[in-house]
């Protein structure tokens, strides 16, 4: 393993998968631990440090980074099993690598935190331009005023651009908790993330085109969301299996994976706009229909669009299910209860918001 520098002295330990309420629990906390310290390091000027803060704090539900951690897990997981299924005896051998092997793995983990700071960072740059009155005009996001309303619209727009460059920066800088990274990860990491970071923006502008035109058909939407949202969903399902050096089928099964559960998510979220509150939602519900955008609802109501849904979050679990080898598992309940991957996938189709 190739690493810019010594390691940390006191490499962070492993996420384990109990059940989903502590491992989600357990994310986000270390998600808020490593926000503090990517934003001491950035030594970002006022007031633009308390705008950042003030959105990257905000009651988000944390998808993109849950994702990152539960790719990482289910495939970190999968792997040992398949390990531990060989019958190779080499105990003194082992003993001598066991320091290596365990600096290694933290290595990898903190290449896992990384790449969750890094798709957490750039999804909410994408919300705080979103909300500002040349896109969205919308004045509440995570439940709380939007970040040009309590600041300015300057410093928004500031606060934005900054956390899209810090997005990509994390993935490489020297930050005092983390281990140093890892130089053939991150390559592959800003090999997945980059174009997909341009086709989130691209799908964004796709979608304003749409508002303005009479003709959008349910294949144009489904283009436009496979960027707009898809894009880094995508993103971070791959940056999880590749810290956790998934294999080439692995990698296929997160990528199919997640183009099915990045398009569910959406038709879910137009769903949402339609049938849930906005203390609820924590944004203005109804905002799709007061600007008039197109929508799975409006294509084709709520019950059809529920469907379609489940349908897609069904294509997304079984394309990961293929590749989990876990024999010992005699069911699909025991498989979603045991894997984090799957037991976020479930979660995704209850949300409520």
């Amino acid at each position: 393993m190739t690493v810019s520098s010594t390691l940390h002295p006191t490499p962070f330990g492993f996420i384990s998968f109990d059940n989903n309420e502590q491992f989600h629990s357990t994310v986000r906390e270390q998600l808020a631990q490593d926000i503090d310290v990517l934003f001491a390091y950035a030594e970002l000027p006022n007031p633009l440090i308390d705008a950042c803060r003030y959105v990257m704090t905000g009651q988000g539900k944390l998808v993109r980074p849950l994702l990152v951690a539960s790719a990482f897990s289910s495939i970190t997981a999968n792997n040992d099993n398949s390990l531990k299924q060989t019958d190779i005896k080499q105990e003194s051998s082992e003993q001598d690598d066991s320091l290596d092997a365990l600096l290694e793995s933290n290595a990898d983990y903190d290449m896992a935190r990384r790449a969750a700071l890094a798709v957490e960072l750039l999804h909410t740059y994408s919300l705080v331009h979103d909300d500002l009155p040349c896109m969205d005009d919308d004045e509440l996001r995570r439940g709380q005023p939007t970040a040009h309303i309590v600041f300015n619209e300057a410093t928004a727009l500031l606060a934005g651009d900054v956390l899209q460059t810090l997005a990509f920066e994390v993935l490489t800088a020297e930050l005092p908790t983390f281990a140093p990274f890892d130089t053939a990860i991150a390559s592959q990491l800003m090999a997945i993330f980059t174009p997909r970071a341009r086709r989130m923006v691209s799908g964004q502008m796709l979608d304003l085109n749409a508002e303005a035109s009479d003709s959008i058909s349910q294949t144009d939407l489904e283009a436009i969301h496979r960027d707009k949202t898809g894009a880094l969903i995508e993103a971070a399902m791959l940056m999880g299996g590749v810290c956790a050096g998934a294999t080439a089928p692995q990698r296929m099964a997160l990528q199919e994976c997640a183009q099915h559960i990045g398009l569910a998510f959406q038709v879910q979220d137009d769903i949402l706009d339609v049938t849930t509150s906005t203390d609820t939602l924590g944004k203005p519900a109804g905002s799709d229909e007061k600007l008039d955008k197109s929508t799975y609802v409006k294509f084709m109501g709520v019950e059809k669009a529920t469907d379609y849904a489940q349908s897609l979050f069904n294509d997304g679990r079984a394309a990961i299910m293929r590749e989990l080898s876990s024999g010992e598992l005699s069911s699909e309940n025991e498989k979603t209860n045991t894997d984090a991957l799957l037991a976020l996938i479930e979660w995704l189709w209850s949300r409520k918001k």
